[in-house]
């Protein structure tokens, strides 16, 4: 083979540094599971919305007095100190569920999914910080100096329900890949969520409570990695023996002064990815649980959270509180995502996929500010004035409507209408009407030549 001097050339393709492409799909097998998640996500997304709706209009109603008693109403052992608001159930108990499953999620993706290889899940995983990020610092800089900016982390969050729900809506066409970089977006988000809850919503830790969880914990996951098959293919097992040993943990959790869903956290990683023989466990435990949590927890806690009365909400929107929830959902969670990500493709060997356009990755990441779910147990956890309380929730929720506007500006794209005269030229060729003459087996020109043409093309022939 005879030597090319220029091979090795400066600028030559064999000297470029090679290119990382992002934001791309890698494997069918992980794009099947992708659109499983979301097509459940869908579903949960539509009975979230009803009933946050359905709690914000019996707030807003005259069974307001009688919805106010509902979710005040107290039930569980005083001497175990659970006794319990029903809407302090819906936040500690059954989100503790959605948390569970948001775990073994995040373990699934950490061990065997997108989050597993580096070159995948740099750009999800500081696409995440970056959105986390700049709301915090908006959220701070209109609350800086008063006792409100405690609730830095309401604007964080995203809930992938919601935000899958009204991307199927508005955009069902974008490419696949944007849809698994706003689930993945999301796992990390609610990775990001979950450990701010742990460590700045955590007040007075009791240490003898925190070890005493460890025990039943500890006799969980050494039964989930120790009988993997027997709990994936036994429908009652699960829920005699585990189910048991989870509500130990979680009210000694509970008990301890770390807020409780944290427990539905730790005991999905308890849960293997891949046990003995193969058992993929913790895929299992997703799909029959997730109904539970899609279709039960989180539309009741929706139903609690959302149930706020306009007329005691004085300032709205102009007060610092909702000024920094709505700015930092709607405008600084897609300009963190577009810029951390513009900023990787700008510094490094990363490159969008091909089938990807800006216009609708600005659109996803806007997506990203409906922070509904999270956002509203931050805003629980943050303040203790209900006014000011009830203040931040009616901006969650005003962002969370704005935040789908938004990205439909990017997702949207309206078709040009058609003149119905040259609809035909548009049709494609199979269902044109045919031309109202016999055509022989002979070559027949159907158009002559204008002046200045010269021959006719072979397009211009039929047989």
């Amino acid at each position: 083979m005879p030597f090319d001097p220029h091979s090795h050339a400066p600028g030559a393709p064999s000297t470029r540094s090679r290119r990382r492409r992002v934001l791309s799909l890698t494997s069918r097998r992980e794009t099947t599971r992708v659109a499983r998640i979301l097509r459940a996500e869908l579903v949960g997304g539509v009975l979230l919305i009803i009933a946050a709706a359905i709690g914000f209009a019996a707030a807003n109603s005259p069974l307001s007095p009688a919805y106010e008693a509902l979710r005040e109403f107290k039930i569980g052992p005083e001497a175990l100190h659970l006794d319990l608001s029903l809407g302090t159930w819906a936040a500690d108990g059954l989100l503790a569920i959605f948390f569970f499953l948001t775990g073994l999620e995040l373990k699934r993706e950490f061990v065997s999914g997108e989050l597993s290889r580096f070159r995948t899940a740099i750009v999800p995983v500081a696409a995440a910080f970056g959105g986390a990020i700049v709301p915090a610092l908006l959220f701070v800089a209109f609350t800086a100096g008063s006792p409100e900016m405690h609730g830095w982390a309401i604007p964080t969050a995203t809930d992938i329900a919601f935000a899958v729900t009204v991307l199927g809506l508005i955009a069902p066409g974008v490419p696949p890949a944007l849809r698994m970089f706003l689930l993945t977006l999301a796992v990390v988000d609610d990775l990001i969520a979950i450990s701010v809850i742990a460590v700045f919503y955590s007040s007075g830790i009791d240490f003898l409570m925190l070890g005493l969880a460890a025990i039943p914990f500890a006799a969980f996951a050494l039964l989930a990695h120790r009988f993997p098959a027997r709990f994936a293919s036994s429908g009652w097992a699960p829920w005699l023996i585990l189910l048991p040993l989870g509500i130990v943990v979680w009210a000694l959790v509970h008990a301890s002064g770390i807020h409780a869903t944290i427990a539905g956290v730790a005991l999905a990683f308890a849960i293997p990815v891949e046990g003995r023989g193969g058992t993929a466990l913790a895929e299992t435990f997703e799909h029959r649980f997730r109904p539970l949590s899609s279709g039960f927890a989180v539309p009741v806690f929706a139903f609690f959270a959302a149930g706020v009365a306009v007329s005691g909400t004085n300032g709205f929107p102009f007060s610092p509180v909702a000024l920094g929830i709505i700015v930092g959902l709607v405008v600084g969670k897609p300009l963190g995502i577009a810029l951390t990500t513009w900023a990787l493709t700008r510094w490094t060997r990363a490159e969008l996929d091909a089938a990807i356009r800006w216009r609708e990755l600005i659109g996803v990441a806007a997506l990203a500010g409906i922070g509904f779910t999270v956002s509203l147990l931050v805003t629980e956890l943050s303040f203790d004035h209900p006014e000011t309380a009830d203040l931040a929730r009616l901006a969650v929720m005003a962002a969370s409507l704005l935040a789908p506007v938004v990205a439909a500006g990017f997702l949207v794209r309206p078709g040009r209408r058609k003149n119905p005269r040259d609809s035909a030229a548009t049709l494609p060729e199979s269902t044109r009407r045919p031309p109202r003459f016999h055509l022989t087996r002979r070559t027949v020109l159907l158009f002559s030549p204008l002046p200045g043409e010269g021959k006719p093309r072979q397009s211009d022939m039929r047989l």
